[in-house]
Order: C-alpha cells, then sequence, then structure tokens
C-alpha cells in the first residue's frame, strides 16, 4: 500500500519487510567511511533542493511532512515547556512522526541512532529486527500489541528519522506507508550552528497554533 504510488524496490520483501540482520550489518560495513550521506534522489529533499510537486504538506517549519487524503494531524505539546513537542501524522494503518536533527556534513548519524534505538526497545523488552532499506538501517519492534517501523535518512547537516505505530494487524502495510511520507518530507536545516543531535525547531502554521492556544483557553 503506497500513498504515492511508489513501485515497490528490489530490496523490499512481499510483507514490506526489509532484509535480514546478518544481511544489513555486512552491506552497512561495505560503506566506505567519506561516504555517509543517504542516496535521497527519490527524496526526501533538502529545501535547497525541493520542487513544487503539488503534494500537500504541513510546514513545521523545519519540516514539510505530506500530510495524504484520510489523515488527520495532531500535535503534541510539551506542558512543562510550553512549546511543541511533536506532531505527528495519523493514517488508517498507525500514527507517523517524523523528526530532523542536526547532524555532521559527513552523515552517518543515523547509523549510530538505530544502534542505540536498538539497544534501547531491546533493553525495555521489545522484539527487535535490524535490516535495510531504501535508505540504510531499519528497524522493525513489536512492544506489546504495538508494531513499530523506524527509517533514517542522513542528508546534508540534518538526520531526518520517522517512526509509525499501529496494530500488529496493519504491520505488512505500515512501512510502505511510512516510507511514502519520508520521501516527500522537505527539510529546512537552516543555517544556524547546532550541536550534533540537536532537534531541529518545530513551529506551527498560524491557523494550527491559533486552535491550539483557543482549546488551552477553554
Amino acid at each position: 500500500m503506497g500513498i504515492f504510488g511508489r513501485k515497490r524496490r528490489s530490496g523490499d520483501d512481499e510483507t514490506g519487510g526489509v532484509a535480514s540482520e546478518r544481511e544489513s550489518v555486512e552491506a552497512d560495513d561495505a560503506l566506505e567511511p567519506e561516504d555517509q550521506l543517504s542516496e535521497t534522489t527519490d527524496g526526501p529533499f533538502d529545501v535547497s533542493e525541493a520542487e513544487e510537486d503539488g503534494i500537500p504538506r504541513i510546514d513545521l517549519g523545519s519540516v514539510r511532512v505530506p500530510v495524504p487524503d484520510g489523515s488527520q494531524v495532531q500535535v503534541e505539546m510539551d506542558p512543562e515547556e510550553g512549546g511543541v513537542r511533536a506532531v505527528h501524522v495519523v493514517t488508517e494503518v498507525g500514527q507517523i512522526t517524523v523528526s530532523a536533527y542536526a547532524a555532521p556534513k559527513s552523515g552517518g548519524l543515523w547509523r549510530e541512532v538505530s544502534n542505540e534505538l536498538a539497544d534501547q526497545l531491546r533493553a525495555d523488552g521489545a522484539k527487535v529486527n535490524v535490516g535495510r532499506g531504501e535508505w540504510g538501517m531499519e528497524l522493525s519492534a513489536i512492544v506489546g500489541d504495538v508494531a513499530l517501523r523506524f527509517v533514517g535518512v542522513d542528508g546534508p547537516r540534518w538526520m531526518l528519522r520517522g517512526v509509525i505505530a499501529g496494530p500488529q494487524s496493519t504491520a505488512s502495510q505500515a512501512p510502505e506507508v511510512l516510507r511514502a511520507i519520508v520521501r516527500r518530507t522537505v527539510v529546512d536545516r537552516g543555517n544556524s550552528p547546532m550541536p550534533v543531535r540537536t532537534p531541529l525547531p518545530i513551529t506551527l502554521p498560524d491557523a494550527v497554533a491559533q486552535h491550539i492556544a483557543e482549546q488551552q483557553q477553554g
């Protein structure tokens, strides 16, 4: 099930899964140290390279995330800081969250982060599988009744992470839906210096911010 109709790539299996952990490790070892940026000719795109394609997106400042027909946008606020913690796109197969972070020019941050994430999930008792997708490592995990899939992209001075969480009954469809949204996301890193791994700031469209403010006042 592809939101934007992308054809299946040869690396995908018939259930939307990814290669085995052993295959992933061998593929990652083959990467040259100086070649750490993901292949993004088909997206996601840096704002300097993005073209007008008519796809509806919500502009969150640092990221412009596509919102497919039939999906909903949910904003998660941080009650302590008073800002936006995350913005989720809720689809029929699960909730998708796309986040961007400052990264080295040479890339390679996602591989570090994904290894740490896999270790943390296992420590929390999750069943984790590591594989290789179109941008590099992908993680799938089962936490209780929830199926998770993580993808990451190393771009020019940014790293983009996408995750979908949904019921196990839709787990076979979830990876393709997640990849489709990540593929059409536009990242605006900005020029300000930031420490590596710093989350890029999220700003809400005026209409969304006003709606949330009215709800909070009510």
